[in-house]
């Protein structure tokens, strides 16, 4: 039995809900390309990006455009919307020209990602722009920390030095302040100071990793407790 639809794809047009959940792998099957569900990806893609980019534009006043558009490629990037479809279970409703079945939990973030995507596109067509941004907000931007935290610890140290020394101060300084585990498979655990904060951690399976963690850690609270440093 799949999983309920959430409460906004259930009122849905039928024929659009069903077109959102069409895989173009059903091609093969004599359905036509305008009947899978590319077009409404397509279209989600546009929504999406716009929708994000009003968010982070009024949430961040003083971010230059550089870090907004990295911020919002955490948002519309694969793995970013393939959690959001397996926290809705979209995958549980997703038809797929396949000899068999394929578990939901076994499908790949890129197919995931599109379906979500056509799903916003589905939302739009049906009940217009505000619909489509009240379901972004409502299931994407709740996942903005950890998102931007994901891509950021990527480079978060560079970035936080960056931050800093723009705004006149020293070079950020880590510390390991705890190892834990056994010696195959220890968790460090870093931490760095910013003037008028508290120690910011993070951990991480090696010593840089948690130093970029505790990095990311603090760009995220800087950002949030003082605008000024942004």
């Amino acid at each position: 039995m799949s999983a309920p639809f959430p409460p906004e794809l259930a009122d849905l047009s039928e024929s659009l809900r069903n077109r959102a959940f069409t895989h173009r792998s059903l091609r093969a099957q004599s359905v036509a390309r305008h009947e899978t569900n590319e077009r409404l990806e397509f279209l989600g893609d546009a929504v999406l990006e716009l929708v994000i980019s009003e968010f982070l534009i009024a949430k961040y006043p003083k971010l230059d455009e550089g870090t907004l558009t990295r911020y919002r490629a955490s948002l519309v990037r694969t793995e970013s919307l393939a959690t959001v479809a397996r926290d809705l279970q979209l995958g549980e409703h997703l038809h797929l020209g396949t000899m068999e079945p394929i578990p939901a939990e076994d499908l790949s973030d890129s197919i995931l990602a599109d379906t979500c995507e056509a799903v916003i596109g589905a939302i739009h067509r049906d009940k217009g722009y505000a619909a489509a941004e009240a379901f972004i907000h409502k299931y994407l931007l709740p996942h903005l920390p950890e998102f931007i935290t994901t891509v950021d610890a990527k480079d978060a140290k560079t970035l936080l030095q960056e931050k800093v020394q723009a705004l006149g101060g020293e070079a950020p300084q880590y510390e390991i302040v705890e190892e834990s585990g056994p010696d195959h498979d220890k968790i460090f655990t870093a931490a760095v100071v910013l003037p008028g904060y508290e120690p910011f951690t993070g951990k991480g399976a090696s010593k840089q990793k948690a130093e970029q963690a505790a990095a990311a850690e603090a760009l995220k609270q800087a950002f949030a407790l003082e605008e000024n440093l942004i």
